[in-house]
């Protein structure tokens, strides 16, 4: 009899998500979980939550990533380097293209009474925060390889998650302010970490240990202030192996073009991004040169300048977009404008060049990233599998991530910082054309 009950309940729970889900895109006023609007408290919690988890994940990321990473690798004997900043960041631009389809596919198919989201979310902040700190606890090129790819995994376990909850929650209508709000706190995150991160450049292990717990309390933090995701124990299961293997399978390409165009606009722009990013420091060190005491007082500059210009980009381009009712304008003159600031340094190899990039390429980048996220959203397929498919969208970007640094590390070896510039400069401007071509988006 009680089995019966709860099976009656959750029968009748799965009818309601699916009246809800039908409303929402009848009516881009509605949220797909409910079927009803949001009130302004429950969509000032979600945005703050948004906010909150782009600050702290990418401040934590960018303490290491910009600055004491690159600084550590000066301590490893027997390599460049810029040679392994080129291979460890291949190899945990894999590890995050393999972790970001993966967790996204499990919380798709996750069903426990915490949601189908929360519970990876809150598991990638504990080993995200724990690798990313043991990454400066050692002078092994391998392990540290090993442990700064489990930092990712961790990482891709709160983002693909994370991400899916603007398919699963949020109207249509303010997903761009809801987009906006995590851009912002990307984009200003990543500035403050560079900035913490010059703090910490002659004295790393207390960096380290501040960026794990950084990216740690990103996870939960978020999941304390968003409001709590309702049980998924009613929805259906899947459990044979067929099923597994074809909850993994992309979108067909003859039913998802706009899909592609997205996925290749993205990568291109990330590839453009992370050439510059992440050779920031050697930019300033070895390009403009500049010794390791002058670099960090650039670099706090420079961290500042794109926290400014990024944060105003991202607050005003998310909701302007949802206003005119356009995903595809605010994008494409971003990336214009981020090209014309990787110019500057390429013009001017001097400390104002490196603050004139911040200031045109952090204005740029900050509003890509604050709309570009609710347009991966709007060119979805199919919204019932929006964790595995923004997981692949997502590869985009760890497919730059990975590229980036790569092409960069080849470019700089071969021919030096000054051909590297107008590449970083042709792949930006590549990706508008690509998002230029998308048809089912404004």
């Amino acid at each position: 009899m009680m089995t019966d009950t709860l099976a009656i309940g959750r029968e009748e729970r799965l009818a309601a998500h699916r009246e809800a889900v039908s409303a929402a895109a009848s009516n881009p006023e509605l949220s797909p979980e409910t079927g009803k609007r949001l009130s302004k408290g429950y969509l000032i919690r979600f945005g703050a939550g948004f906010l909150v988890f782009g600050i702290l994940w990418m401040s934590g990321l960018g303490i290491v990533s910009a600055v004491l990473l690159p600084e550590h690798y000066k301590s490893i004997v027997g390599i460049q380097p810029e040679a392994l900043l080129g291979i460890v960041n291949a190899a945990t631009a894999i590890a995050s293209l393999v972790a970001n389809l993966m967790f996204g596919t499990f919380s798709d198919r996750t069903r426990s009474r915490f949601g189908r989201r929360t519970p990876w979310i809150l598991f990638g902040a504990v080993l995200g925060g724990a690798t990313l700190f043991l990454t400066g606890t050692t002078n092994n090129p391998w392990l540290l390889t090993v442990l700064y790819c489990g930092s990712m995994f961790g990482l891709n376990c709160m983002i693909a998650p994370l991400v899916a909850i603007l398919s699963d929650r949020i109207p249509e209508k303010v997903r761009g302010t809801m987009s906006a709000f995590y851009g912002a706190g990307a984009t200003v995150g990543a500035p403050i970490g560079t900035l913490i991160g010059a703090y910490f450049i002659s004295n790393l292990l207390p960096g380290f240990a501040v960026a794990g717990v950084l990216m740690f309390l990103g996870g939960l933090v978020a999941m304390l202030i968003i409001p709590r995701e309702e049980s998924a124990d009613y929805l259906p299961r899947e459990n044979g192996t067929k099923e597994v293997l074809a909850s993994f399978r992309p979108p067909r390409f003859s039913t998802a073009h706009d899909f592609y165009k997205a996925f290749v606009g993205r990568f291109c722009m990330l590839v453009s991004y992370q050439m510059i990013t992440a050779y920031q420091l050697y930019i300033v060190q070895n390009y403009v040169g500049q010794s390791t005491k002058q670099s960090a007082a650039t670099i706090s500059v420079i961290s500042l300048i794109t926290m400014v210009v990024s944060l105003l980009g991202s607050v005003f381009a998310g909701p302007f977009s949802d206003l005119i009712g356009r995903r595809k304008l605010p994008v494409v003159i971003a990336s214009v404008c981020f090209a014309l600031g990787i110019a500057m340094p390429w013009i001017f190899p001097t400390a104002m060049g490196m603050y004139l990039y911040a200031a045109i390429a952090g204005l740029g980048y900050g509003v890509y990233s604050s709309v570009d996220q609710a347009l991966l959203v709007d060119v979805l397929p199919n919204k019932a599998q929006a964790g595995k498919d923004l997981g692949i969208l997502n590869l985009a970007t760890t497919l730059g991530q990975m590229l980036g640094p790569v092409i960069m590390s080849s470019i700089v070896l071969a021919a030096g910082y000054v051909f590297a510039f107008p590449v970083s400069i042709a792949l930006a401007l590549v990706g508008c054309i690509f998002i230029l071509l998308i048809r089912g988006v404004k």
